[in-house]
């Protein structure tokens, strides 16, 4: 209990710091891989704080480290995002972001402010606990390859390879200062669909004369959800959809080249590379049945994000000493995606959410949308839970 009431007192201490910080990344965000001045802020902070990093992973990424002064040999990494998205901000708020075309819809800002901000109160309890905490400021978390993957290839665990990685999200479904936690499988794994049927175009009066390349894409799309429907487990959920359809010819042109683009989800890994083939195989037999060619480019995004059950069922039981039963939410798994998927192909981890709705506030917009934001009460709790869990883990 000395613990708790330890770590929420630093909370206390710390929040209006972590707004104003919070604030400043909200306004000044940027897009993936490009966050050169948001790296640049948060180490600023950590030098300030005497927080030792290194910078530079995949050349906006930081991995700061913070050494327990009692005996311990066990590492905890904590992770958050820092890239935005590319969506106007219709939000009226005095931190309104100034990068016309840009924002934080996800909440990144508010994923790395909470973070610096358990950096502080663990930096503040060093000499009360043993081990090592590493604190991941990871870049493009929303573009393939995903900057996980990348920071990964890098060498970030080579020489420390941490016992355990957890990383908090922001969810506008769950009421302010909530959390939510789901072992096992939680989210889809995540692959973009590039398709270009090509054939000769023309007339549109004279079928007879050319490839109706359009119809082609129409036939080729129908038959694809048949993978889903009919070739997928039932008890696998799996999504395909398709989102761009370029077919650029006019009312009476049935153009030469027409172009698709759409995203497949799974739960299922091994699923997910025998569904790549089949889709392949059938897109490229329907166009050649008609007269056509099929270009189909699948592009590998992110592997389902499984949370170790141990410690996941573990860190709810602490989120519930440091929250108590109200505050704590199971729940379902998704087939949205997320880079963190691939620190867990490495080591157990953990994904978990921070409720930020307050309709009372007008705080409710959804993830990626231009009106998204969060109550800023919740970051207290966001530092100060995250900080809990890793020195609830280290004593484990």
């Amino acid at each position: 209990m000395e613990m708790i009431n330890q770590i929420k007192a630093l909370s206390k201490e710390f929040i209006p710091e972590i707004i104003k910080i919070r604030r400043h990344l909200h306004m000044h965000p940027e897009l993936s891989f490009r966050e050169f001045e948001t790296s640049k802020y948060v180490r600023q902070i950590l030098q300030q704080a005497g927080i030792s990093f290194q910078e530079g992973i995949v050349q906006t990424g930081i991995v700061a480290k913070i050494h327990g002064q009692k005996e311990g040999h066990k590492i905890i990494a904590l992770r958050a995002d820092l890239d935005a998205l590319p969506i106007d901000e219709l939000n009226d708020i005095p931190y309104k972001s100034v990068n016309k075309g840009i924002m934080h819809a996800c909440g990144h800002d508010a994923h790395a402010a909470s973070l610096i901000g358990t950096a502080m109160i663990l930096n503040r309890m060093k000499e009360d606990f043993g081990g090592l905490i590493m604190l991941i400021f990871q870049p493009g978390e929303e573009k393939a390859p995903g900057g996980a993957k990348l920071m990964l290839e890098e060498g970030i665990f080579d020489e420390v390879k941490p016992d355990l990685i957890l990383a908090q999200h922001v969810m506008p479904s769950l009421p302010a200062g909530t959390v939510g936690f789901c072992p096992g499988a939680y989210m889809a794994s995540s692959d973009e669909i590039y398709l270009t049927v090509k054939g000769h175009g023309g007339h549109a009066a004279m079928p007879h004369k050319i490839t109706d390349n359009v119809l082609v894409v129409s036939h080729i799309i129908v038959a694809l959800q048949q993978i889903v429907s009919r070739n997928a487990d039932p008890f696998s959920p799996t999504v395909l959809s398709f989102g761009k359809i370029i077919a650029d010819g006019a009312v009476n042109v049935i153009p030469s080249e027409v172009t698709v683009e759409g995203t497949f989800r799974t739960m299922n890994d091994t699923w997910r590379k025998d569904a790549h083939q089949q889709m392949i195989r059938l897109a490229q037999s329907i166009a050649t049945g008609m007269g056509a060619e099929c270009d189909f480019k699948i592009v590998e995004g992110y592997p389902v994000l499984h949370n170790d059950p141990d410690s996941t069922n573990l860190s709810r039981a602490f989120a519930r000493e440091f929250l108590d039963d109200a505050g704590i939410v199971d729940l379902e798994s998704r087939m949205t995606a997320e880079d963190f998927a691939f620190y867990g192909r490495q080591v157990p981890a953990t994904f978990y959410r921070l409720g930020t709705s307050n309709p009372a506030k007008g705080i409710s917009a959804e993830l990626h949308t231009p009106y998204f934001n969060i109550d800023e009460d919740v970051l207290e709790t966001g530092m100060g839970l995250m900080a809990y869990l890793a020195l609830r883990h280290l004593q484990e």
